[in-house]
């Protein structure tokens, strides 16, 4: 029996525990005094989005000193934007494809904080995706365990996959046409500038000609 190659591909991403799958990613962001410190993510739409961020000190016991937070869309909309935290979490559900910005600086006063540290340490927990989706209450709510719960999250990871897929396809198909607009742009320049070129060599040949024989060199 053939497999289709989505089909193909979807297994093996199960059997090597979904690496290609949007998954969570734990960062660490070192915040200088002045400036900015963002990190990005190139996400397509409608997929839901969960950022947990701690900042914290490294060589105290609590926590660190306070940073201002902004996040920013494709587009530039702001979806959030906190000031004076120490942690928080902010979530979204993506309303169009592109990359999606998020922004820490130190808060301008840190007079709760005395350590002489002139930095902040940030820790993200970055979710996309499946990632976000809280199973233990999918499964008390629909009342599912065991094999039927493991398989509802292999379906999910499967249509999340497939629908990367798609959107894969649809990004190299739109590279390939602006490709062909471009080779085809550039084609018609080349022959542009070899008719201009033609047509000048042409007109010297005629003017020199019409030079000399006036000149009654020829």
């Amino acid at each position: 029996m053939a497999i289709s190659p989505l089909l193909f591909i979807s297994l093996i991403c199960l059997a090597g525990g979904g690496s290609l799958l949007p998954a969570g990613e734990a960062i660490w962001l070192t915040i200088p005094s002045s400036g900015e410190k963002c990190v990005y993510e190139e996400i397509h739409a409608n997929v839901v989005v969960v950022v947990d961020y701690l900042c914290i000190d490294q060589n105290n016991i609590g926590l660190g000193p306070t940073v201002d937070v902004r996040v920013n869309s494709a587009y530039g909309k702001e979806l959030y934007k906190k000031t004076n935290e120490t942690h928080g979490q902010f979530a979204f559900t993506t309303s169009e494809t592109g990359t999606y910005l998020a922004c820490f600086w130190m808060h301008h006063d840190q007079t709760h904080y005395t350590a002489d540290n002139s930095t902040a340490v940030i820790n993200l927990d970055w979710k996309t995706g499946i990632q976000t989706k809280d199973w233990d209450a999918v499964a008390k709510k629909e009342k599912i365990e065991g094999v039927e719960l493991e398989l509802r999250k292999s379906s999910e990871r499967i249509n999340e996959i497939r629908a990367n897929i798609i959107y894969l396809r649809f990004r190299e198909s739109s590279m390939r046409e602006v490709n062909e607009k471009t080779n085809q742009r550039v084609a018609r320049l080349s022959f542009m500038s070899l008719g201009v070129c033609l047509f000048v060599s042409l007109f010297q040949v005629w003017h020199l000609k019409r030079f000399f024989l006036k000149k009654k060199l020829i």
